[in-house]
Parts: structure tokens; sequence; C-alpha cells
């Protein structure tokens, strides 16, 4: 059995951010030389996400309006999590957008559906966090 463990890391400039990972876990798919297996993508921090979904900019601002009505950040004192802090909803929108996903490899590629693409979802951004990848399979 192959394997291939790395970690990639995130500094985005903005509080919200979704950055578009796919060709990254594509490179790390191939530098396995995994042809058959399945790949982890794990958000390693509690305000950050990692889901599959479309790359349509109109579908992004949706899904972060949305979020911001189900958890809205302001009042922040409206949150006891937010007791010294301030990103309790960063939490919730994690909790909604998922920690990781798993996706088949096959031939030597993601085997996504359409329009299928990796994201890296930040709800508490301006600070460094990890997303691990591991790469398993035959």
């Amino acid at each position: 059995m192959k394997t291939l463990t790395k970690e990639l890391w995130f500094q985005t400039a903005k509080r919200y951010e979704f950055i578009n990972i796919t060709p990254t876990v594509e490179a790390l798919v191939a530098e396995s030389g995994v042809r058959e297996g399945l790949c982890l993508v794990n958000a390693m921090h509690i305000t950050a996400s990692v889901f599959i979904n479309d790359d349509e900019p109109g579908l992004h601002a949706d899904f972060l309006d949305w979020l911001e009505r189900q958890a809205p950040h302001e009042p922040v004192s409206g949150y006891r999590h937010n007791r010294g802090e301030d990103n309790a909803d960063a939490h919730l929108k994690r909790q909604i957008f998922g920690r990781e996903v798993v996706i088949a490899i096959t031939e030597g590629k993601l085997h996504f559906g359409p329009w299928e693409q990796v994201f890296y979802g930040e709800f508490d951004g301006k600070r460094r966090k990890r997303v691990l990848v591991k790469v398993i399979g035959e």
C-alpha cells in the first residue's frame, strides 16, 4: 500500500473566504503514485472547513449569505463562547459546512461528479491554519 501525508497552510486576508484547492489536491494524488484508493482532505482547525461543490462565484456568495443568516457574526455578545472572543459564529459555520471530505481515486485521478471541486472554507480568517491531505491506496 502507498500513502502520502501533506499539510497545506492558509492565511486568508478576509474573515470569510472559499479557496479552490482542487489543483493542489490533484497534484498530491499524482505525487503519491496511488492509482486506486482514497484521498482524505481535512481542515485541522475548528473554524475552517473543507467541502465539495461547484466553483461558481454566485453560489459562493449565496453560501456566505445563507451562513450569515444561520449563524450571524453580530451581535458577538449573543454567543456565550464570545466572552473574550468574537468567533462563535465561525464555529457554527464550520459545523454546518463540515470538517473533511473523502474522494475516491480511480486510475490515478480524483473521481468527481460533474462540476465537483474541493474547497477550503475559512470562517475566521487572518490567522494561519492547516489542512491535512492523506492519500492511501495501491
